[in-house]
């Protein structure tokens, strides 16, 4: 005896249980079994929506390279203007460095000379010395109560 499902009772080898069920039966007429879209000779799916005109990425890309060419021009031509005064501006940065340097020389040159002439009068004047620091103290408390 053929075995037989639990629900049925046909056998389970008869083709003729199948018919009910759907099983066997096509899923399209197509003989690739695509359905019955119609696919583009290559074989991708036609869409009214992807419908481009052929090297429009090329006219994109040359855009664009165009585009880049110009910015980049733009910037030599802008490099090329500004190099002289960015130079100037070296320039004077580097002459004002260079006075600041001198004026600070002149200025510890200024400080060192008074520091020993002021040297030189203590020890010639000691006691005129202590007596001027002293009143110098005093004033300053003064000042600062």
């Amino acid at each position: 005896m053929a075995a037989t499902s639990g629900n049925t009772s046909q056998p389970l080898n008869d083709p003729s249980a199948d018919k009910g069920r759907g099983v066997g039966s096509s899923m399209s007429s197509s003989p690739s079994g695509m359905g019955s879209s119609n696919p583009t000779p290559s074989g991708q799916q036609a869409s009214p929506h992807s419908a481009q005109a052929p090297g429009s990425g090329a006219n994109a890309n040359d855009v664009l390279a165009k585009v880049v060419q110009g910015a980049h021009q733009t910037v030599d031509r802008l490099a090329e203007t500004a190099a002289p005064h960015v130079q100037r501006l070296q320039e004077g940065v580097a002459s004002a460095g260079d006075m600041i340097n001198s004026r600070a020389g002149q200025v510890r040159d200024l400080g060192d000379e008074w520091t020993e002439s002021l040297r030189c009068t203590v020890r010639e004047n000691p006691l005129a010395a202590v007596a001027t620091a002293l009143a110098v103290g005093l004033l300053i408390a003064k000042l600062t109560r």
